[in-house]
């Protein structure tokens, strides 16, 4: 019996090493906001994280346990094939979990979860680099290798070398299994283990986040991705109905286009990733799009703009649903809820508009292709509808062939037309058919001189679209589906990650060379266009409330994968859902609950749908 405790022990203390060097592994692979750490800012995740770890040692220990209880009426041999298949196999599970976490985390900022399902069978492992890909097998190698080396070698001959044990001690070995639900629970209380047990930085996420078991994290949001349900009592004090209408209360329309035309055409750019970190008027970096920097003065301006996720996915519904994203999920992979949703595309369709859209990629990415459909498109072109000689890229068609098949199609549309294009070459893997302008081949360079192909095809699109006739009647409305994490390493929840650039363009301009201060979001969108098309605006759309109104509420709300931001003039504030409070906090602090009554009025109106 104590040779197989003794071999039990050493089972768990095997697993127990292996999701700590996983951490260390973590924070190694994401050097840079390591880096930025102090030693206890390392320790502290490291030891804190020791919870989790057994807690998900617990559970791949279960099997082994059970096999034990059958080992009083099997032979050791049979214990001993059974034991290695079980451990390879969680073995094998653990290490593509790890792994793939390691690379996920640079660019999404939230350990593994179950997102990445959502994406399986679409082509989002082209976005990763080539060599960032070979370096994962190297280390899913050397890491799956060693261990079934450690395993192999030191702990599964011990299996053919137990003496038996009694049928009476499957009772004993059922009694030890049991007992596992103590570590997996890690809590004898009525709340059960979660992510919470590591934080303990009050400001920032990264250290938090490298506590976070990810093999633990990805089965326990597997576990509830399907029943995603939003608390209702996140905030309860006054009348949230009330006090929502009164955030969102505008008043007196401020027209910015010219009103002698009736139904002008409207052309939506929703740009990939086109962060204002790169728009130099903005703020940002210098010569990365001086196409768009040179349009300013013929449009307007939106300075503090910002998006309301942090995907394409999330992009997309805020913007034609006015609806806010999500954390922790995404309304788009529920069809069942997204035909719940109004529709921007379907409002203007109501008052005489040709609807279509135009992707170079699979629509069929991240469920677009099902919202789309809902949203009742007239057309949708993605790369099926391109040669597939233009289609040289990982991700799709490069955007300058989209921009000139949209040039086309513009050319014979109906008029007055409602046209959305999406582009992607701004997207990982970062792959442009153009001369190297930013030299680099780090990732960050990389992204540089895709923005820059990109803002090069659109100030191409753009000149000769002023040559076509429809112009002088079109309103072109150029914004982004998200912001980035390039050129820094700045936090997810960072609101400089979230905000984006708008610009408004074209001949039915009023007011070119005109800025607009207001913060405001994506979801802002609809019923501001709506307004200044002197088409009512629409209280289904929630969100939305008109930026252009001389009279309105100036904020904006972001929100990341736990928890949300909220910015305006006067107040900015972040809030965390996993340690249930604010990790920040200045300014106006009457404007503090504002974020709690946005939030809470999309919990209860997302668990309707």
């Amino acid at each position: 019996m104590r040779y197989r405790l003794r071999f039990f022990g050493l089972l768990a203390l095997y697993w127990m090493a292996y999701f700590t060097l996983g951490r260390v592994l973590f924070l190694l692979y994401l050097l840079p906001q390591t880096n930025s750490l102090s030693l206890q800012e390392i320790t502290m995740p490291l030891l804190l994280g020791l919870r989790m770890d057994a807690a998900m040692t617990g559970y791949w220990l279960l099997l082994p346990g059970l096999l034990f209880v059958a080992s009083a009426f099997t032979s050791n041999r049979f214990t001993f094939y059974a034991t290695g298949i079980i451990t390879i196999m969680l073995l094998l599970i653990s290490t593509i979990l790890v792994v793939t976490d390691l690379e996920l985390y640079k660019h999404w900022g939230f350990r593994i979860n179950s997102t990445p399902l959502m994406y399986l069978e679409s082509e989002a492992i082209s976005s990763v680099n080539s060599g960032v890909l070979v370096g994962l097998i190297l280390i899913f190698a050397a890491l799956f290798s060693s261990f079934i080396f450690i395993y192999s070698r030191w702990l599964a001959p011990q299996l053919l070398t137990l003496p038996p044990i009694k049928k009476k001690h499957a009772l004993t070995w059922l009694v030890i299994t049991t007992a596992l639900l103590i570590p997996i629970r890690s809590s004898f209380t009525v709340a059960p283990l979660n992510t919470g047990v590591v934080y303990f930085h009050k400001t920032k996420s990264f250290p938090n986040h490298a506590g976070i078991n990810p093999v633990w994290n990805f089965f326990r949001s597997v576990s509830k991705s399907k029943a995603v349900k939003y608390p209702g009592d996140f905030y309860q004090a006054g009348n949230l109905d009330a006090e929502f209408k009164s955030l969102m209360q505008t008043s007196e329309t401020q027209f910015a286009i010219d009103s002698t035309i009736h139904h002008p055409n409207v052309l939506l750019i929703i740009l990939e990733g086109f962060t204002s970190k790169i728009i130099e008027p903005l703020g940002g970096l210098p010569n990365i799009t001086p196409e768009f920097n040179a349009l300013i003065s013929e449009g307007m301006l939106f300075e503090n703009f910002y998006a309301s996720g942090d995907r394409t996915d999330k992009g997309l519904v805020s913007i034609l649903s006015a609806y806010v994203a999500q954390p922790r999920t995404s309304i788009i992979k529920f069809p069942e809820k997204t035909q719940h949703l109004p529709f921007l595309s379907k409002e203007l369709e109501r008052n005489g508009y040709a609807t279509s859209f135009i992707y170079g990629g699979d629509v069929g990415f991240a469920n677009m292709e099902s919202y789309l459909t809902i949203a009742g498109f007239g057309s949708i072109t993605d790369e099926d509808e391109f040669d597939s000689n233009l289609n040289d890229s990982k991700w799709g068609v490069a955007d300058h062939y989209v921009f000139t098949k949209m040039l086309r199609e513009l050319n014979a549309a109906p008029n007055p037309f409602f046209k959305v294009m999406l582009s992607l070459s701004s997207h990982e893997p970062f792959e442009v058919p153009m001369e190297t302008v930013i030299p680099g081949k780090d990732e960050g360079s990389m992204f540089l001189n895709a923005c820059y192909y990109t803002d090069r095809s659109l100030g191409e699109f753009i000149r000769q679209a002023k040559q076509q006739p429809w112009w002088k009647n079109t309103l072109v409305i150029v914004t982004a589906d998200h912001g980035h994490r390039f050129p820094d390493l700045l936090e997810l929840k960072d609101k400089s990650r979230f905000k984006i650039p708008m610009l408004w363009l074209g001949g039915v301009i009023t007011r070119p060379g005109t800025r607009i201060g207001t913060f405001a979001s994506q979801t802002d969108i609809a019923n501001t266009l709506l307004a200044q098309l002197r088409i009512q605006p629409q209280s289904e759309f929630l969100f939305s409330k008109n930026i252009l109104a001389r009279s309105v509420n100036p904020f904006a709300v972001y929100v990341f994968n736990n928890g949300f931001g909220y910015v305006s003039a006067t107040h900015e504030s972040i809030y965390d859902f996993d340690i249930k409070n604010y990790v920040s906090q200045t300014g106006n602090e009457n404007e503090l609950t504002n974020g709690q009554i946005y939030m809470q009025t999309l919990f209860n109106d997302y668990n309707r749908k």
